[in-house]
């Protein structure tokens, strides 16, 4: 059972059962307005605290700030008013009519027994005792809590007066800075220090009437047994104290600041801090300018704006506008190289320290070998001169076996590398091609070899690709042999061979001089003997030592993908001795040894100084002309890989740049955008052969159409080169390989041509032909002859018509015509009839008169000159 204050009554009557409801609960309804004419009924509910019952002995008093006291009871607790100090007793309000809500429940108690009324009245008192339990625990609680506070507040006042201490001591050090800056804030806990004015006694205030006097929602006072009486006033509500800067700083609340708060050592701000903020703020109110900076700038080979600006400190847009002030257009991500970032830190003063990424590569090249260490080891000769002079065949000739039958066309297109015994010293030869395509493989050949053979026809004389041979030669510093060939044929002349050399600084023994020369012949192998035995008494002379018991060292001399081997490399070992399984790095590439594989097709176990291999197992096609070396593990060998690529792209892309970046080349490609191209995709056997053709393609450009090589590379043709000729609308050239089915039939699909080639001057050859047809054919005029208008006739339909008397050559219908007035050309056109007398005819001959006409075209008068001519387009070729 409890007291119900709602409306409704409490009934055990009949159908309906005892409930229980939130005491001091009111509902209400409102209508909330919800915009644009809706509204929403929102239900309210009040709720309100149970007071003291009128049978409580004594009002509660209200608790003053200091220890609690007996207070005299009162009837009636006064509500301190702003005009009069004076409490005001409240009067109790003057009896009213009860009204018919207030009847029926006077008739509800009524109707209830005596055991009812006293299980009633027994929870009241029961209620009421702990309300009077809880008021005093409540009382007690406010009291400690003031105690506490005023020990906080004694132990921030002790703080505050440190700080202003400190302070104090600190004054004289930064009183410059005080006096150039306006003074800063002081700390809040200084408002701390004036000790919190002592709590005047909490005055009574008007409490509320309890029981069922306490008023609706509506304001009017609901009636029962204790009316007219009214509770003690809650406590007073001790204002919220402002939170000092240290509170604030102070952040989470560990064990470790619980603890020293206690002990009453709270962290302030330091000195330092103090001083740091002071000049901070010095500084952003005086606004000083800084003072630039010198640095040392440490230059890689390679490196970007943007980078660059960084390690000056500057911003990239003012090296970007320097730049432009060089005529350089370029962003801050291009790269560019140490010579050029070593003069931009230069302008902007700073100091320039240039660093090598080739620090990953030291010990492996060059490597110092003992005297004690060396070993003799044979010769290396490359035989050089003019194409179909028979070097290749000199070769055959010495090794007994045909490699000319295994060539294209006769011809050597590739650097094969032999090795020779003669009286039990051995000897490498190393061909190279002779056309002018392949003037890399001979220069890459001169550079690896001991000795340079040149052969010269007998019957041929000196050629042009014989004396580059002479200049590469020279150029490595390489001694020469001279083998005159062909010295079998009946229109050999020898003699005029030796004499046409003297024109290139080549003296031959016989003419004075220190170059040895031999005549041979290829075809009857004479004096083949007398050749070797030449080219071992020069190799005894230059002493040619190397140290077999190190890892090896050495150049690539070719290298090719083969289908079923991989990469395939051909090296020469210069050093040291190569075997499988040892790890090297070629150019770009690694990869660790699988096999190696002589000159005649056998493996080998080891390969020792000056001696040719083909190696396997390669991660890639290394270009010729690469070194190689042996390092010891895989991670040595991908870090330089890897620098090399990165070395590689970083040189292309500053090479873009720089092509891109200047303002007069940018110019010239403006105007030069009007050349037409001829894109490919080459795909070939080897690398050397693929630097020839792009060299020869390169070689038949004009101003108006080149070759556009969009990727080269080796190996066959896959179905990646026919999406990418596709995407670039190029053709496809296979040397010496082919396409495989599945790029066959997407070429059949998407309508590429394939073009396969084993001797480079067909490649050339149509190439060259493709590539004039680009050509706009050559416009030529042909002068026919002269007719002189004697008068000027204006016919019907027909308009002006020139009668004319041909005074030179001869004139055509629908020929080109000029009409010349007094040596000015006025107009040029196509002549629309010519009639003599009344018939159209075809031509009028020299001293006969016509009548001509021009097509769109009337201005025309007696005394002008009608020059006649023939066009013609003739199809042009590179």
């Amino acid at each position: 059972m409890t007291d119900n204050k709602d409306d409704k009554t409490i009934s055990v009557t009949g159908k309906k059962t005892l409930t229980l409801k939130p005491s001091g609960v009111s509902q209400g309804t409102v209508r909330q307005d919800m915009g644009r004419g809706r509204t929403k009924a929102v239900v309210v509910e009040t709720r309100k605290r149970r007071l003291n019952r009128p049978e409580d002995e004594k009002p509660i008093t209200p608790i003053a700030p200091k220890p609690p006291e007996a207070a005299p009871t009162q009837t009636a607790a006064p509500r301190p008013q702003p005009a009069t100090p004076a409490p005001r007793v409240h009067q109790p309000s003057p009896p009213q009519q009860p009204t018919q809500h207030q009847r029926s429940r006077v008739n509800v108690l009524h109707d209830l027994s005596a055991g009812e009324m006293e299980a009633r009245r027994r929870a009241l008192q029961e209620a009421q005792a702990r309300d009077v339990e809880e008021a005093k625990l409540r009382a007690q609680e406010e009291a400690r809590r003031q105690a506490e506070e005023e020990q906080a507040r004694i132990a921030r006042a002790e703080e505050a007066k440190r700080e202003a201490e400190a302070v104090r001591e600190a004054a004289p050090a930064v009183a410059e800075a005080q006096a150039a800056a306006p003074s800063v804030a002081q700390p809040r806990s200084a408002e701390t220090v004036r000790p919190a004015a002592p709590s005047a006694p909490a005055l009574p205030v008007r409490g509320r009437k309890v029981g069922d006097e306490e008023e609706d929602d509506r304001g009017s006072p609901r009636g029962g047994p204790g009316r007219g009486r009214v509770a003690a006033p809650a406590p007073a509500k001790v204002p919220a104290r402002p939170r000092t800067d240290d509170e604030r700083r102070r952040g989470k609340l560990t064990i470790t600041t619980v603890g020293d708060d206690e002990e009453g050592s709270a962290r302030g701000r330091s000195l330092s801090a103090m001083r740091r903020r002071q000049e901070k703020f010095r500084r952003s109110q005086m606004q000083e300018p800084r003072e630039k900076v010198m640095r040392e700038v440490i230059l890689p080979e390679t490196i970007t704006i943007q980078e660059l600006s960084q390690r000056m400190s500057e911003r990239a847009v003012d090296v970007i506008k320097y730049l432009m002030k060089e005529g350089q257009m370029m962003k801050p991500g291009d790269v560019i190289d140490a010579d050029l970032a070593e003069i931009i830190a230069t302008e902007f003063g700073h100091t320039v320290k240039r660093v090598s990424e080739s620090d990953v590569e030291e010990g492996i090249f060059n490597v110092a070998d003992e005297e004690g260490e060396l070993q003799s080891r044979p010769p290396v000769v490359t035989i050089m001169g003019h194409v179909d002079h028979g070097k290749t065949s000199l070769l055959d000739a010495i090794r007994e076996a045909n490699v000319v039958a295994g060539e294209a066309g006769g011809i050597t297109q590739h650097i094969g590398a032999y090795q020779v015994e003669q009286n039990g010293q051995k000897i490498t030869f190393i061909d190279t091609p002779g056309h002018a395509a392949f003037t890399a493989m001979r220069a890459r050949g001169a550079q690896a070899t001991d000795i340079a053979i040149l052969v010269v026809a007998a019957d041929d004389s000196v050629m042009p690709q014989t004396i580059e041979s002479i200049n590469h030669a020279k150029a490595a510093g390489v001694p020469i042999i001279v083998a005159i060939n062909k010295v079998d044929k009946p229109t050999a002349n020898p003699q005029k061979v030796r004499t046409e050399l003297l024109q290139h600084e080549v003296f031959v023994e016989s003419m004075g001089g220190e170059v040895l020369d031999v005549e041979v012949s290829a075809k009857n192998k004479t004096n083949l003997d007398k050749l070797l035995e030449a080219i071992l008494l020069q190799a005894e002379i230059l002493d040619l030592k190397a140290n077999p018991n190190r890892t090896a060292e050495g150049t690539v001399i070719e290298a090719e993908l083969d289908r079923g081997r991989g990469a395939v490399a051909t090296v020469l070992v210069q050093k040291g001795t190569l075997k499988p399984g040892q790890i090297i790095v070629a150019g770009e590439q690694w990869g660790r040894v699988r096999a190696l594989v002589n000159d005649k097709g056998e493996h080998v176990k080891e390969a020792g100084p000056a001696m040719p291999v083909e190696v396997l197992g390669l991660s890639g096609t290394p270009h010729a002309g690469d070194k190689f070396a042996v390092v010891e593990n895989e991670s040595r060998a991908r870090e330089i890989s890897e620098y090399r690529q990165r070395l590689a792209r970083d040189k292309a892309a500053a090479r873009q740049s720089g092509s891109r970046g200047s303002l007069e080349q940018m110019m010239n490609q403006l105007q030069t955008s009007g050349v037409k191209e001829f894109p490919l995709v080459i795909k070939g056997d080897v690398q050397g052969s693929i630097e020839a053709i792009a060299g020869a393609l390169d070689k038949l450009g004009t101003d108006e159409v080149r070759a556009r090589i969009v990727h080269s590379a080796v190996g066959g043709v896959t179905e990646s080169d026919i999406s990418l000729a596709e995407a670039s609308g190029a053709a496809i050239i296979g040397f010496n390989v082919r396409a495989n089915s599945q790029a066959r039939s997407l070429a059949e699909r998407e309508g590429i041509e394939i073009r396969y080639y084993n001797i480079i001057y067909d490649l050339v050859d149509d190439v060259k032909a493709a590539m004039s047809g680009l050509l706009s054919p050559e416009r030529r005029e042909t002068f026919l002859g002269n007719a002189e208008i004697l008068e000027v006739f204006n016919i019907t339909k027909v308009g002006k018509v020139a009668g004319c008397r041909v005074v030179e050559g001869k004139v055509e219908r629908g020929a080109g015509v000029r009409l010349v007035r007094d040596n000015v050309v006025i107009h040029e056109g196509k002549l629309k009839t010519l009639k003599r007398f009344k018939d159209e005819v075809s031509e009028v001959p020299v001293g006969q008169e016509c009548g001509m006409a021009f097509e769109n075209y009337e201005d025309i008068r007696a005394g002008d000159t009608i020059e006649c001519f023939r066009v013609e387009h003739v199809t042009r070729t590179l």
